[in-house]
C-alpha cells in the first residue's frame, strides 16, 4: 500500500484576514479543524501542517498535531508541501487547503484512489457538480472539463462549457473545481521546476500550469462542496454552519 501523506500549508501572513490560521472557530483554532478533518481520511497515514511561522507550529503542537516550518519565500502552497515531501517520506502527498474547516474526510480518499487507480497520473483532484446557477458565471468560481475517461481537459473561470444553442433543452452539467490535489511524491518534486505557461497566468489558476506541461490530472467527483473561511466575515457564518 503506498503510504499517503497529508500536508495542510499554513502562512500566517493572510492579507484579508491576517492569523487566519488561529482565527477561533467555536472554540479551536481554523488549523486545528482542518487538521482533524483531514486525521479523518481512511487512505491518510499521516497529517502534516506546513507552516512559516513559529505561533502556528506551537499551536499544532499544543493540540497534539504534527508541523513543520518552511521557507518564506514560497509562491503557492503547493511549493510549500513540495518543501515538506523533499524532506518527509511517503509515496503520495495530499495538498490540503488550509482554510477549509468542514473538509469532507472522503473527498481525500475519493482523490488518493483516483490517483491510485491510473498509474499514468501524475496528479488527481476533486470537483463538485455545480448546484446554484450564479456560481456558473461567479469567475471566483473555478469550473473544470473532464474527458471520458476521468482526466481534466481544461479548468476556467469562464462559464465552461459555454451553452452555444440557448433554445434547445440540452441537458448540461457544470463541475465546481475544489482546491485539493494529490500527487505522486517524484511528480511534486519535480513542480518548482515547471515553467509558468500563458494559460495560467491569463486565468491565474496554477492548476493550468501541469496541463500546460502535459500532465494527466484525474478528477474525482464528489457531492459534497468546500467551506472556507477567506474573510473576517466568514467567521460567524461557517460557526452557524458547525453548530448544525
Amino acid at each position: 500500500m503506498a503510504k499517503v501523506v497529508v500536508v495542510i500549508p499554513a502562512r500566517f501572513g493572510s492579507t484579508r484576514l491576517p492569523g487566519k490560521p488561529l482565527v477561533s472557530l467555536a472554540g479551536k483554532p481554523l488549523i486545528q479543524r482542518v487538521y482533524e478533518r483531514a486525521k479523518l481520511a481512511k487512505r491518510a497515514d499521516r497529517v502534516i501542517v506546513a507552516t512559516d511561522d513559529e505561533r502556528i507550529v506551537k499551536a499544532v503542537e499544543g493540540f497534539g498535531g504534527e508541523a513543520r516550518m518552511t521557507r518564506t519565500a514560497h509562491r503557492t502552497g503547493t511549493e510549500r508541501v513540495a518543501e515538506v515531501a523533499a524532506r518527509e517520506g511517503g509515496d503520495v502527498f495530499v495538498n490540503v487547503q488550509g482554510d477549509e474547516p468542514m473538509l469532507d474526510p472522503q473527498s481525500i480518499d475519493a482523490a488518493v484512489n483516483a490517483l491510485l487507480e491510473e498509474p499514468q497520473a501524475s496528479i488527481s483532484t476533486v470537483a463538485t457538480p455545480i448546484k446554484t446557477p450564479g456560481d456558473i458565471m461567479d469567475p471566483n468560481v473555478v469550473k473544470a472539463v473532464l474527458d471520458f475517461d476521468g482526466n481534466a481537459i481544461y479548468f476556467s473561470r469562464a462559464p465552461i462549457p459555454w451553452v452555444r444553442d440557448r433554445a434547445s433543452k440540452i441537458q448540461v452539467r457544470h463541475l465546481k473545481h475544489l482546491g485539493l490535489y494529490v500527487f505522486q511524491r517524484e511528480a511534486l518534486l519535480e513542480y518548482p521546476t515547471l515553467p509558468q505557461g500563458e494559460l495560467e497566468r491569463i486565468e491565474q489558476l496554477e492548476q493550468l500550469r501541469w496541463i500546460e506541461n502535459a500532465w494527466k490530472i484525474r478528477v474525482a467527483e464528489v457531492q459534497h462542496d468546500a467551506v472556507s473561511v477567506d474573510v473576517p466575515e466568514d467567521v460567524a457564518r461557517v460557526e452557524k454552519l458547525l453548530e448544525k
